[in-house]
């Protein structure tokens, strides 16, 4: 018997081509799939991701029951794009799990019939959407360069990776581009996002290359042969990324004055709370991410190694184990949780205190204003800004107030506590926010000896407190 997969962290590669292909102004995707996909990927996984609208120039050949047990796919392939050849875009045909299983390929009937249509096998089945991604990026160039030698442009540098379905692409988009125009060199393009199919000919003329995702986007990027860049997390990284691009550009004067308007300016907010009194706080608090590999890397190293913050643990969803995180997160239960839905909902299933921050996707949750960013040096103060207004939240839900009832508690007895129900409640205080235990512990005892009350016992004993929590 197979292994069972508990709560798949990824999309396939048909998803990641249809996310990366729609993403082109002069493309039209045409898909070899059901009529389900595209209800899935052209309405609702985008209205769950990045909350836009359905995609226009996305059309399914809408599969039946018949063409995929009998007849095959072909006929319906042709029929659709007879329907579509008035269309003045690049129409390009991405197979499905479904015309994967029934061996539907179609290049022989393209080149016959349809010359200027191209086929993207998606390989759905064998590959993951990050995977999918990154050769769908190098698969356009290796099918749209025009094969020109490359002519430098000077002080130019273009972006590869925003397309749909990234978690908080407009926000760390635009905070990489505040950084590389703020170093003095110019943005040439954002491939594929804000591009036609024609600028994938001259991305090889830019300077410089800023590939925004570690998961997908770097073998396009080594196909053109250029100077290559990662978009940077946290202080140390944004540093050196905007020397770098100061360097490669020959202007390394602008660049490091751009560096110390950033540390009297943008990073101010950093320096005020490092100053602060919640900077005690700082290397009491715990935190877990579960993302993709870009964010894994981004926030551990900012928070743990930068601000001296606990990682408990870090997973990159896409390779992860989510039964083995799920167990993990209940033994740990961090401080904090940077993670998608899924995450959200084991904390939901052992009713943790844990405060969940999304960071990435499936889930529910719009990320389309520009000022939520995780990458450089607005992210570092965006972060630290979230946690600390976290934190500032936990110590008022522990404030002892004094709530207005109707009637008046009656004082109660001195109520009798085992020692292994004292050293369990101990235990169970522990895994709270450092800052809230003792307000934490106080709640605890008082639930404690009501629900004992209750029950007529007179002492508190493990059993009772196992059975609370």
């Amino acid at each position: 018997m197979g292994k069972t997969v508990r709560d798949e962290s990824t999309a396939s590669a048909y998803w990641a081509a249809v996310n990366t292909f729609c993403s082109l102004r002069d493309v039209h995707v045409v898909a070899d799939a059901p009529v389900g996909c595209y209800n899935l990927v052209g309405v609702a996984v985008m209205d769950y991701t990045d909350a836009i609208p359905y995609l226009e120039n996305f059309t399914p050949t809408s599969l039946t029951e018949k063409e995929i047990s009998s007849s095959g796919s072909a006929e319906t392939v042709r029929d659709t794009l007879e329907k579509l050849s008035r269309i003045d875009k690049q129409l390009i045909l991405v197979s499905s799990a479904e015309s994967e299983m029934i061996g539907s390929d179609h290049e022989s009937m393209l080149e016959m019939r349809f010359p200027g249509v191209s086929f993207f096998p998606s390989d759905s089945l064998g590959q993951n959407e990050w995977l999918g991604r990154d050769r769908a990026l190098k698969w356009l160039f290796e099918r749209f360069d025009d094969g020109r030698p490359a002519e430098i442009e000077k002080g130019t540098v273009s972006i590869i990776g925003p397309t749909y379905g990234c978690f908080n692409s407009p926000s760390d988009l635009a905070e990489i581009k505040r950084i590389i125009t703020g170093c003095g060199a110019h943005i040439r393009h954002v491939y594929p996002f804000e591009s036609d199919l024609g600028d994938i000919s001259r991305l090889k003329n830019s300077e410089i290359i800023v590939v925004l995702y570690r998961e997908f986007g770097s073998a396009l990027a080594s196909a053109l042969n250029r100077p290559l860049l990662y978009a940077p997390f946290g202080l140390e990284e944004t540093r050196k990324f905007i020397m770098d691009i100061g360097e490669l550009i020959g202007n390394t004067q602008k660049a490091t004055r751009f560096l110390q308007e950033e540390k009297a300016g943008t990073l101010k907010p950093v320096w005020d709370l490092w100053r602060g009194p919640q900077a005690e706080w700082f290397p009491t608090v715990s935190f877990g991410v579960a993302a993709g590999k870009s964010y894994v890397h981004g926030i551990e190293k900012f928070l743990a190694e930068e601000m001296g913050m606990q990682c408990l643990f870090s997973h990159e969803t896409a390779i992860t184990d989510n039964t083995l995180l799920r167990n993990e997160i209940q033994e740990k239960q961090p401080q904090f949780l940077f993670g998608r839905m899924t995450d959200k909902i084991y904390l939901a299933e052992l009713d943790a205190k844990t405060r969940f921050i999304p960071a990435g996707f499936p889930g529910p949750v719009v990320r389309r204003a520009l000022g939520t960013p995780f990458m450089g040096h607005s992210g570092a103060v965006y972060l630290l800004q979230e946690i600390v207004n976290a934190l500032y939240d936990m110590l008022f839900n522990f404030l002892p107030i004094q709530k207005r009832n109707l009637t008046e508690d009656k004082p109660h007895a001195r109520m009798a506590w085992s020692q292994e129900a004292e050293a369990l409640l101990n235990e169970m205080v522990q895994k709270a926010p450092f800052i809230s235990q003792i307000s934490y512990g106080r709640e605890l005892k008082k639930r404690a000896e009501t629900l004992a009350r209750n029950a007529g016992q007179e002492t508190v004993t493990p059993q009772l407190l196992r059975n609370m929590s």
